[in-house]
């Protein structure tokens, strides 16, 4: 549920009046706000979200070189409300600066590419999140040039939870030698999740509706431009299961991540009997582990968390 005009303000209050962000990078992101408490929530709470999801995977991603002034993270609710109070910090910001620990050019979002576009209401530089996906990525790769135009990102891939599912994963599910990860009941094995990716597309009725539209964030692959969506899904089967080209079939892989929605089959990876506490805690650790992974990754414009984090650090050396 979306905040209303009181949360909201409530929301962006508690941020600017953090003291842990003076003179660091805010970034806001996806996810839950702690709950209310008697009508109210408390700064205690606040300071507990770098230990909720969305802002604990974001912040287990920050590369291990970056030792001092780390970014500060803030869960925001859903992607309207992230933007919403991104623009509602500049806002009350402006309005009294002598109340406010926030640095405004050290304040970023990210939020998901999703399936439908997201309205940029206030005075920005682009209209929609889909006009930011197409300045910031060039096929699979950030363009890097213009990057300085951007406070807002945008996932590379449709949700976060893509970056879960991406082949080079497949190593943190294998060494889990504690808990086994399981998909189906099987051990997991990323090709199998893709394929009932595929397999399952033309039931999402919300893909089939915006299909037009999201078919164009892969027009790199000129083989299935502008294809319809039962085309492309034999076709995609058809190239991945006879293409013997690694790179190529890795393309094909980035191309389901960037189209099919990712959230379901990461709710699908369960542990095994010997978890004891509940679903959503064991992925929130595997989550973590994943962030662990991107920490230690090459800051290049093909690792697109690596190289977001690569980019704000810039703002520390200036």
């Amino acid at each position: 549920m979306s905040f209303n005009e009181q949360e909201l303000k409530e929301h962006c209050l508690k941020i600017i009046q953090d003291s842990r962000i003076k003179n660091k990078i805010v970034i806001l992101c996806e996810g839950l706000i702690p709950p209310k408490v008697e009508g109210r929530r408390s700064p205690q709470l606040y300071k507990q979200m770098e230990q909720m999801p969305d802002a604990n995977f974001y912040n287990a991603c920050v590369p291990t070189w970056w030792k001092q002034y780390r970014p500060v993270f803030f869960n925001c609710g859903d992607r309207n409300d992230v933007l919403n109070t991104f623009f509602g910090l500049l806002d009350l910001h402006n309005a009294d600066y002598s109340q406010s620990f926030l640095t405004p050019d050290k304040l970023f979002a990210i939020v998901d590419l999703d399936i439908q576009l997201a309205e940029i209401k206030e005075d920005y530089k682009f209209q929609n999140t889909d006009d930011i996906f197409y300045n910031i990525y060039d096929e699979t790769k950030i363009n890097e040039t213009d990057l300085n135009h951007h406070r807002i990102w945008i996932t590379g891939l449709i949700h976060k939870e893509a970056y879960f599912l991406k082949p080079d994963i497949q190593e943190v599910f294998d060494n889990q030698y504690i808990i086994s990860p399981l998909y189906k009941e099987n051990t997991v094995n990323l090709e199998n999740i893709y394929l009932d990716m595929v397999n399952d597309m033309t039931n999402d009725a919300d893909l089939q509706i915006h299909w037009s539209r999201v078919i164009k964030r892969i027009s790199h692959l000129s083989s299935f431009d502008g294809m319809e969506i039962d085309k492309f899904q034999y076709s995609w089967q058809e190239e991945y299961q006879n293409n013997q080209n690694l790179h190529y079939k890795n393309k094909l892989i980035n191309a389901v991540l960037m189209l099919v929605k990712s959230k379901e089959y990461w709710k699908q990876i369960l542990p095994d009997d010997n978890w004891t506490h509940s679903e959503s805690k064991f992925r929130e650790q595997l989550s973590l582990e994943i962030g662990k992974f991107y920490s230690k990754q090459d800051c290049i414009v093909e690792n697109h968390i690596p190289f977001f984090f690569k980019t704000l650090y810039k703002l520390i050396e200036e």
